[in-house]
């Protein structure tokens, strides 16, 4: 066996390792799905840094500044490295400010395990519903259809990562993430998830600090790596990347759209409802905070330090940079285990988002509508299954899906984030917020999203006002946030009919 595949191996051990270990832990619902709201604050932020990040964070962002540097020269990305970043920054945390304590305070008041049943259960206080079915589906279905496309980038990142490392065909990597995710889920429930975030946290933090930082150093310094890549185009280093305002705008605009989109986001949202207690809070926020600088700000400086080691265009696919960055700079130990890093991202969001689909499946429509006296055995049995049902469903879509990781990610990110985004924030500070005005808000969020992404809205949008494009997100969150707030409004004080 390669030192390689040395690397590689002991860390699937140590995952699944970890797994056992939990699962004598998961002897109800809540265990299985919130860790029994026990977990400190050091294992939540990693957590929730790990599941936020994912695959398109070491393979996707990297690659893209890789392939176009901090702003883009050509103008043919959306969203340009340098933007995303820092918008990816300051919406995570944006939500750790607003989101994190009141939610972990509102969902152990109202003993929700689930964020539909969050938003059934504080806004049942102003419908008169205390039971409402639709609610619960509509959230649920919304999170089953991202996540689905959401899981599948992930596993997608997988087959790209080992195909890149050890030449296997892309269907075995992928085939092989899914089944690792599937079982150590299945097996240790939230408990084994969050403690396998934390140890795929350190990894990714490593990864993209580490790796760059060693480059540079081969390289000659950052003035080296400067005089190489102004070698090969000037503008992949200045902010604006020679793009014309319109264009900067509708980038650094996507870049930050990008970032609200942490509002809304379920698998994350769970993180902060498992810590221990409100008061971990601000400890979760400051670890998760300096993360996101480090990890955010790593993944760009890579693909930059990669093209003066590569040079351009060295790549069919530029997401496929960072394995064989990984294995050109280290050692092939070393390499194998950066490598994981790469797995790791994936994995860490893939298992919370199973979970969560899982979740809503279990609790929010069997436990709730179909058997609300099944016993807590039954219960994590049939979250299992489901778990193993969205896997497949999962890995199926990665081979009906020719579009990127990245591209993959931002659809599932836009939709969760336009649905849930304005009415989350609205349920935890807003008092006239009605379940109307949710319902509404969650629906014409996510059509925005799917209309813009698939009629081609950008193109018209640029007929007006040349060089204008914006991601689905920004128009999303706002009609959601605009409907929201009307129909709430024209809906106050009134029951739900």
């Amino acid at each position: 066996m390669t030192s390689l595949a040395t690397g590689f191996v002991i860390y699937l051990v140590v995952l699944l390792g970890v797994a056992v270990i939990t699962s004598k832990y998961n002897r109800t619902l809540p265990d299985f799905l919130l860790a029994g709201r026990r977990l400190g604050p050091w294992v939540v932020a990693f957590s929730e840094r790990a599941s936020g990040e994912s695959g398109w964070l070491l393979l996707g962002l990297t690659g893209l500044a890789y392939a176009s540097g901090l702003g883009d020269p050509s103008g043919e990305k959306l969203e340009p490295a340098l933007w995303t970043a820092a918008g990816c920054f300051c919406g995570l945390t944006l939500a750790w400010i607003l989101i994190a304590r009141p939610l972990r305070t509102a969902t152990e008041k109202y003993g929700a395990l689930t964020l539909p049943r969050y938003l059934e259960a504080r806004l049942g206080e102003s419908s008169g519903r205390q039971h409402d079915p639709l609610l619960r589906i509509v959230s649920t279905a919304i999170i089953a259809f991202c996540f689905t496309f959401y899981i599948a980038a992930q596993f997608a990142a997988a087959g790209k990562a080992l195909h890149s490392t050890f030449g296997w065909e892309p269907w075995i990597g992928t085939l092989l993430g899914m089944g690792v995710i599937v079982v150590y889920t299945l097996m240790g429930g939230f408990l084994a998830v969050a403690w396998t975030d934390f140890i795929q946290g350190w990894l990714m933090l490593i990864t993209l600090v580490v790796l760059p930082l060693v480059a540079i150093g081969e390289l000659g310094g950052f003035g080296a790596v400067s005089d190489k890549v102004n070698a090969i185009d000037p503008d992949l280093l200045t902010l604006s990347g020679g793009r014309s305002a319109t264009v900067l705008w509708s980038g650094i605009i996507s870049g930050f759209a990008i970032g609200i989109g942490y509002l809304g986001q379920p698998h994350l949202a769970v993180r902060y409802m498992s810590l221990k207690s409100p008061d971990d809070v601000s400890a979760a926020r400051g670890i998760a905070i300096i993360y996101g600088f480090l990890t955010y700000g790593g993944a760009v400086l890579m693909g930059i330090v990669a093209l003066a080691w590569f040079g351009a265009e060295n790549f069919s696919d530029s997401e496929l940079m960072m394995p064989a960055f990984a294995q050109a700079v280290f050692p092939g130990w070393l390499a194998g285990l950066l490598i994981c890093g790469a797995l790791a991202a994936m994995m860490s969001t893939a298992d919370s988002q199973l979970l969560v689909t899982s979740s809503s499946f279990t609790e929010d429509l069997y436990h709730q509508e179909m058997e609300p006296d099944a016993s807590q055995e039954k219960l994590v049995k049939i979250g299992r299954i489901v778990t193993v049902g969205v896997g497949l469903l999962a890995f199926a879509l990665t081979f009906f899906s020719g579009s990127s990781i990245f591209k993959k990610v931002l659809f599932a990110w836009a939709g969760l984030g336009a649905a849930f985004g304005p009415p989350m924030v609205l349920c935890l500070w807003w008092q006239g917020v009605t379940r109307n005005g949710v319902l509404a808000g969650m629906i014409s969020g996510l059509v925005t999203v799917l209309l813009w992404d698939n009629f081609d809205a950008n193109v018209w949008l640029s007929s007006q006002i040349e060089g204008l494009r914006l991601y689905s997100l920004a128009p999303g969150f706002l009609v959601s946030l605009v409907v929201t707030w009307g129909v709430s409004c024209m809906t106050a004080g009134k029951r739900s009919e």
